[in-house]
């Protein structure tokens, strides 16, 4: 068995470093447009997704409604299983009508996007088609200054 010396990994756990230096207001201000860049173009994509196209006819609010009050004549009659999925469809809708209640400025999100999408392009190394490919429309791609690469 080979004894311990003082400079085992156990008694370096506890060692000091060096000072640390702090960091500087330029590294600080880099981080900040990052986080700002990065939020811009979270936001932006998360409303691409939401507002994405589905197949089927679009539901609307009146369709909703009237779906709710279906619900709440088929529930007089329901077994116990069709009465849990009933209301879970309940649920669902009364959440969806919801949402389609609380207004998103898409525009204003799209304006964010389009301020940051060319220097937070070039910083991650995301070109045109890789943005086409996710959904983002050649026509906001040109406002923010991102061109198509050889």
């Amino acid at each position: 068995m080979a004894a311990k010396t003082p400079n085992s990994a156990k008694s370096r756990v506890g060692a000091k470093r060096g000072p640390k230096s702090s960091m500087t207001d330029e590294h600080k201000n880099a981080l900040a447009v990052g986080r700002v860049e990065g939020r811009a173009v979270r936001e932006y994509l998360e409303s691409l997704r939401a507002n994405r196209p589905r197949r089927g006819r679009r539901r609307t609010p009146d369709s909703i409604r009237a779906r709710l009050k279906a619900i709440d004549v088929e529930l007089q009659e329901a077994d116990p299983m069709t009465e849990l999925k009933l209301r879970q469809e309940r649920r669902d809708l009364e959440q969806e009508l919801h949402q389609r209640s609380a207004s998103v400025d898409h525009a204003s999100i799209e304006k964010a996007f389009i301020s940051v999408a060319k220097s937070y392009s070039e910083r991650q190394g995301i070109n045109y088609s890789t943005w086409r490919e996710i959904g983002v429309d050649a026509a906001v791609l040109k406002k923010a200054g991102i061109a198509r690469s050889a």
